[in-house]
């Protein structure tokens, strides 16, 4: 019910401060930078804090002039109000990983708009400085260097601060477009800008969301050191789901042995991650080993947390996907018991009879005789109606919004089937409000 989907947890967990208003012309910019740079190899004037966060400022103004005035967000109609006369020199439609985008390439960069007509992207294409951001933080470590009082450091820290939104501004763009080598360059790059003194943080997201790029690219080795490293820093990410990354990768680097231990010491640490457990079941399962080994982990867990509802509720998902049902339903009932606040339990049961129910409606559309027919339609209905009282318990106690439409969805498209039966149609109107956000 409540998947976790990694790269929409990854965009949406890079925030911008994206107005590009009122930036550097081209030119002034790009004197302001030789001017800066000819200053810092003075060998007299590098000496002086000033003189690197001038530099620094430079390299930013440098790398931010080509974008022009637009920033993310804005509407094509904002955007005619701040850029004047420029206008595009091509537009263009094109499809980046299946999303549709309009193209608007101008002489320095190219803006992306979304179908709502908002900028999503900026490319720049004639940059005045290469690695402009690379060379800012340089510039900001000289400046730290050189300000052993430290009367700038909170200029410094706001500064490194910007490049780190930069660097994942650049790492969003990249993972937008399918560029995964690249995303995973600049999540790192903001990582260690966050390690860089005096900050010195570490940005276990960042280096998360590096590893998750390298993954999408295929890039297992790469993967695999950075998912290390925010386990290493006690970075697990949510439930877990460190853990289970990294186990996917060293399988597929062919060591199956060291991705079980993984999990296993995952599942000790989180017992409630979805995505640790199917990582175990597939083991297990695939392994063709005994999966007793399942509950031994899980008895553990249930000793050092024996009032732990949703354990009971993992149980039920072993259960379900070995194919025990109605141990799986048993497992269920008894994380109602135990917590009758807790909406899962209602959820596993109310999912597991759904399913059942359609796995039934499968198996009735083959058969050719009637009187088989007749029982599997039988069945299927009893499966059905099987499910409504657990999703209307857990519709009626959970806390999380999130949650109601997806439940009220299942319920409504339960009940319509019937609708002929009193008290159903009113069911099927309620939940269809429900599931419509209404």
């Amino acid at each position: 019910m409540k998947k976790i989907f990694i790269a929409l947890a990854l965009i949406a967990s890079v925030t911008f401060a994206s107005a590009q208003n009122n930036v550097k012309s081209l030119s002034a910019a790009k004197s302001a930078l030789e001017a800066a740079e000819a200053a810092a190899n003075n060998a007299k004037k590098a000496t002086k804090v000033a003189t690197w966060l001038k530099l620094a400022s430079s390299y930013m103004d440098a790398y931010n002039a080509p974008m022009g005035n637009g920033w993310i967000g804005a509407s094509a109609q904002e955007l005619n109000l701040v850029m004047g006369n420029q206008r595009a020199i091509s537009e263009e439609n094109v499809e980046i990983n299946g999303t549709q985008y309009l193209k608007k390439a101008y002489p320095t960069a190219d803006y992306y708009f979304n179908q709502g007509g908002q900028l999503s992207m900026i490319r720049v294409t004639q940059p005045i400085a290469q690695n402009a951001l690379e060379k800012a933080l340089d510039a900001y470590k000289n400046a730290l260097k050189t300000d052993p009082k430290g009367t700038k450091t909170d200029e410094i820290v706001k500064g490194i601060e910007t490049i780190i939104e930069k660097l994942n501004q650049e790492a969003y763009d990249a993972y937008t477009m399918g560029d995964f080598a690249t995303a995973s360059k600049y999540f790192e790059a903001a990582a260690d800008a966050s390690a860089t003194a005096p900050l010195n943080k570490f940005d276990g997201e960042s280096v998360y969301n590096a590893g998750f790029s390298a993954w999408a690219g295929g890039d297992s080795n790469r993967a695999k050191t950075l998912f290390q490293k925010c386990i290493d820093n006690k970075y697990f990410g949510e439930n877990g789901d460190v853990y289970a990354k990294l186990a996917e990768v060293t399988e597929k680097l062919g060591d199956k042995e060291g991705s079980k231990n993984i999990l296993e010491e995952g599942f000790a640490a989180f017992p409630s991650s979805q995505s640790i457990l199917i990582g175990l079941i597939n083991y297990y399962v695939n392994s063709n080993q005994d999966t007793d080994r399942l509950f031994t982990l899980l008895d553990n867990a249930k000793k050092n947390e024996p009032n732990n509802a949703s354990l009971y509720y993992v149980e039920g998902n072993i259960y379900k996907e070995l194919g025990k049902l109605e141990e799986a339903v048993a497992s269920y009932k008894k994380c109602s018991e135990m917590n009758p606040d807790y909406e899962y339990g209602y959820i596993g049961e109310g999912l597991l009879r759904y399913n059942e129910a359609f796995e039934i409606q499968e198996e009735a559309q083959a058969e050719l005789d009637d009187a088989k027919y007749n029982a599997l339609v039988d069945r299927f209905d009893a499966a059905l109606k099987a499910c409504i009282t657990p999703f209307e318990k857990a519709l009626e106690i959970t806390k999380d919004e999130s949650l109601k439409p997806s439940i009220a969805e299942y319920l409504k498209n339960a009940c319509y089937r019937f609708r002929e039966e009193p008290g159903f149609q009113e069911k099927y109107d309620k939940y269809s409000k429900i599931a419509a956000g209404e």
